[in-house]
């Protein structure tokens, strides 16, 4: 489903991302986790077309993304759940909702919002409130429904967790997990080592530009260099 070779980002004179290499299958739900600074959101947009990259190639579905805006990746089925959640603080849960279905011509966009509202039940609570009026758990809801809404193929996540008190972060992550089992292929970038290694099949470990480690997630969350560095054992 993706495939990342020598991936370089450059701010400047700045190397941010230093020729990583990367794969996530068809129906796999793989983690990358790091410290701050380390490189992931970057690379979540560099994935994304948002930041461009200096070098490498990433190819989607066995095609190269090269020279591809961002919206037409959304329209080959890539969809990016921002960290920050990125809302729409004046519109309605529904209108944010179908703002993600905004390149869709198909009759089912009407099918789909009933879809995330069923797996989101306190987003269909709330539907006609303001994005901006919602806790900061029901907006990272709110962004995930949103990508949804795009059908995508590939689901990019950017530390879903962060901000959120335990209860919510628990209620996040079993969406993560339902929407993993209903199909959708998901990359999961999360500060949280312990809960991401738990959910996710595989993982990669970033540090400062590169990938240092890789391998079944379950393996890594054993690891003795894994628990020392992130999960503070």
């Amino acid at each position: 489903m993706l495939e990342v070779r020598g991936l370089e980002v450059h701010y400047g004179g700045i190397a941010a991302v230093k020729g990583i290499d990367l794969q996530v299958s068809k129906g796999e739900l793989v983690c990358l986790i790091g410290a701050n600074g380390a490189g992931k959101t970057t690379t979540l947009k560099a994935i994304a077309a948002l930041v461009p990259r200096s070098r490498g190639d990433i190819r989607l579905g066995g095609d190269s993304t090269a020279g591809l805006a961002s919206f037409e990746l959304v329209r080959r089925g890539l969809a990016l759940v921002p960290e920050g959640r990125g809302v729409f603080g004046r519109l309605t849960v529904r209108e944010n909702l179908e703002m993600g279905a905004y390149h869709r011509s198909d009759g089912e966009v009407g099918q789909d919002l009933e879809k995330v509202f069923a797996l989101m039940p306190r987003l269909h609570e709330r539907r006609n409130q303001t994005g901006g009026t919602l806790s900061g758990g029901e907006q990272q809801m709110l962004a995930i429904g949103r990508s949804l809404m795009s059908r995508p193929k590939l689901l990019l996540l950017d530390e879903p967790s962060m901000g959120l008190a335990p209860l919510m972060v628990q209620k996040v992550f079993e969406t993560i997990q339902a929407i993993a089992r209903g199909g959708v292929t998901i990359l999961l970038v999360e500060q949280n080592a312990k809960l991401a290694l738990e959910l996710a099949g595989r993982a990669y470990v970033m540090e400062s530009g590169c990938i240092t480690l890789a391998g079944d997630a379950g393996a890594l969350l054993t690891d003795q260099r894994v628990r020392e560095a992130y999960l503070g054992e």
